[in-house]
């Protein structure tokens, strides 16, 4: 049976799905909603001029900050308080033993995220506002001073701290009600929205004479040869035997491993680096002096600075999340309660330390992976000068994405099966 008609047949599978496109296509309405006060052709001929580090947080809204919507921080707000407090989590006391209290604890550390979700909003409202103070794009004001008697700043504050928050709630009914991780999911949405007009500017490149054929081509294969590479490494696993203990010391092999992606954070280190590394941006925003701009030039997305940086964070992230997702010493923990062992590798620590070693290793090759994805489009940009529309770190979500949300449906398929095998069945009596 397809997948298709898997689909079709499964009515929970069915009400997510729609429950996703539901709120995907509010996300998408709300883009187009101006923020009150702001010319906005203007605006978006003046976040056009800016490339940089604005193009790679517009592609992550979704286009929404070109049009300087009410969406026009989107999702970051919310991951970048989210990893503020995963990383107290491992810090400070008391979050740590909220996290041992099971669901009510991490009902208390969501309360948190949505707290500084608020507040980083806020910040980022005010920097964004402030930004736009005195700029002109051919004589053209970007905004009216007030909105009928609120300053301009105020009204921008209120509006997107207010999009941000409505913005993570759609996130959240996306995780809990719908399919994949909300987040994750309303990222993929703004940058699969912008696929049709990275394909008519590249047509129009080539149209004009601007661009060849053959480098057009040239490009369109590269494109597919770094889809097909991104495919392979996000399914790419190390599988590690595992062997079943028996009765009277013997020992059976089930035919069972223990699978680990060489990627084991899927899309998240990426995304949670480029959180970080908006913030010299949000912070040259309140300060003129030379060496807070000298600081916001180093930390361009074309900058050697920048690179390190996000290399740096893209190889912390990767094994931060790994060990907080997936701890060594649960792992195996899990194997001894199962009666289940590696081979050659003693239960108990010998087996959390050969788990960890494993992942470790795994763990660079995935940060190496990851790096040269996200950075090789900036490279044929400021090298080549090829207008690379789709950058790695794109291409990346839509297939991380894409394959769990797969996943996703696979998991909901396979758990309609057991139901459906569990149901007892009706024996129709036949009469005489």
């Amino acid at each position: 049976m397809s997948t298709q008609s898997n689909v079709l047949n499964n009515e929970d599978l069915q009400r997510r799905l729609l429950f996703t496109l539901f709120c995907v296509a509010i996300f998408r309405f709300g883009i187009h909603v101006p923020t009150p006060g702001v010319e906005i052709e203007v605006v978006r001929r003046f976040f056009e001029q800016q490339g940089g580090l604005f193009g790679i947080f517009n592609t992550f809204t979704g286009g929404a900050l070109n049009q300087f919507s009410v969406f026009a921080l989107g999702i970051m707000p919310y991951i970048s308080s989210s990893i503020i407090f995963q990383l107290l989590t491992s810090m400070v006391p008391y979050l740590e033993s909220l996290k041992k209290e099971g669901e009510q604890g991490r009902k208390k550390i969501q309360m948190y995220t949505r707290w500084g979700t608020i507040l980083l909003a806020v910040v980022q409202a005010y920097a964004l506002s402030n930004m736009l103070i005195g700029k002109e794009v051919n004589g053209q004001a970007l905004f009216r001073a007030q909105v009928g008697v609120i300053p301009f700043q105020l009204m921008t504050v209120l509006t997107l701290t207010t999009g941000t928050c409505f913005v993570m709630w759609l996130g959240e009914q996306i995780s809990e009600k719908g399919l994949g991780e909300g987040a994750s999911v309303i990222i993929f949405a703004g940058i699969a929205a912008g696929i049709p007009k990275g394909a008519v500017s590249l047509w129009n490149l080539i149209s004009s004479g601007q661009m060849s054929g053959l480098i057009g081509l040239g490009l369109l294969v590269f494109m597919l040869i770094v889809l097909g590479a991104i495919i392979y490494f996000e399914i790419a696993q190390r599988r590690i035997p595992i062997h079943m203990s028996q009765k009277g010391g013997a020992a059976q092999m089930m035919g069972n491993y223990l699978p680990l992606k060489v990627n084991l954070c899927g899309v998240l280190p990426p995304i949670f680096a480029f959180a970080i590394l908006q913030f010299p941006s949000t912070i040259a925003t309140f300060s003129q002096a030379a060496w807070v701009q000298g600081l916001q030039q180093y930390f361009a997305p074309s900058g050697a600075l920048f690179n390190i940086f996000f290399i740096a964070l893209v190889t912390f992230f990767s094994f931060f999340y790994t060990e907080l997702m997936y701890p060594p010493d649960e792992m195996s923990d899990n194997l001894k309660k199962a009666g289940k062992f590696i081979p050659g590798i003693r239960a108990g620590k010998s087996t959390a330390h050969y788990i960890q070693t494993v992942m470790g290793r795994l763990n660079v090759a995935g940060a190496i992976y990851l790096s040269i994805i996200c950075l090789m489009p900036t490279f044929l940009i400021s090298q080549a000068a090829i207008p690379f529309y789709f950058g790695g770190t794109s291409l990346l979500i839509l297939v991380g994405v894409s394959l769990q949300l797969i996943e996703k449906i696979n998991a909901y398929r396979y758990e309609a099966m057991i139901k459906a095998a569990q149901r007892p069945r009706r024996t129709r009596r036949v009469s005489f």
